[in-house]
């Protein structure tokens, strides 16, 4: 097997495995009633927070977690290949502080569903071709530009829908930017470092001090340099004139 194939499949591991979670604890809800203690976020409420853990991991319906699987499984890939060392610690950011917001600012209903981390992602890959500027970054952040933030997921973020955690959406979405920006010196293996500009070789077109010097002084040095030049002629021309009487 190809081993950059390899190395890709070792990086998609998670991804692949958390989706894959997902789906099993829907399918024993579903299938058998088991639960497992697992909760939704409750804002503001002791009991809520184990939510900040669990709420992920739970799909009101199979509809609700067919819609999240894809963006998962794309963005969280997209994190895992080309973001690796930043990748684990990246994710449980926006899993954790996603959850943690939610639970401090967003209405005192359960709030579930891995949403809030599929805002995240989007937010955190966007940011990252604005924080980072590496031709990987920008290709990526136009990539979820186009399937993300031109299509529905936009209105995600707006208020009073009837149910549908928007907070989730919107918390998600900033804590992205958030993460994003504090892991954004942290430079990947492929980054390609950007030349600053004040190392690039100085050029000019004029003499630096030309506009420095008055009218006059510009014309008294145009007046020595036709002397100089002139001098410099008549010493050859005495130095040839020896030549030749040397020769006779």
């Amino acid at each position: 097997m190809d081993k950059t194939f390899r190395d890709t499949m070792n990086k998609l591991v998670f991804p692949i495995c958390f989706v894959l979670l997902l789906w099993f604890l829907f399918g024993i809800k579903e299938y058998w009633d088991i639960t497992f203690g697992l909760k939704g976020v409750y804002p503001r409420k002791v009991h809520g927070l184990l939510g900040i853990l669990t709420a992920p991991l739970i799909h009101s319906n199979v509809g609700h977690l067919i819609s999240n699987t894809m963006p998962l499984i794309g963005l969280s890939a997209m994190l895992f290949i080309f973001y690796r060392r930043i990748s684990y610690f990246g994710f449980f950011m926006i899993y954790i502080l996603t959850g943690f917001v939610v639970w401090l600012f967003a209405r005192q209903v359960f709030h579930v569903g891995s949403s809030g981390v599929v805002y995240g992602l989007v937010s955190f890959v966007f940011f990252n071709g604005l924080f980072r500027r590496s031709m990987i970054s920008i290709m990526l952040a136009l990539i979820v530009t186009v399937m993300y933030l031109g299509s529905g997921y936009f209105f995600g973020i707006l208020p009073n829908q009837e149910g549908i955690s928007w907070e989730s959406h919107l918390f998600g979405a900033i804590v992205g930017a958030f993460v994003s920006f504090i892991l954004k010196d942290v430079k990947e293996e492929d980054d390609v470092e950007e030349k600053e500009w004040d190392e690039e070789p100085e050029s000019y077109y004029f003499p630096r001090d030309i506009f420095e010097k008055t009218k006059a002084q510009r014309r008294q040095e145009a007046i020595l340099k036709q002397e100089e030049m002139l001098r410099q002629q008549e010493l050859l021309r005495q130095q040839a004139l020896l030549r030749n009487q040397q020769g006779e």
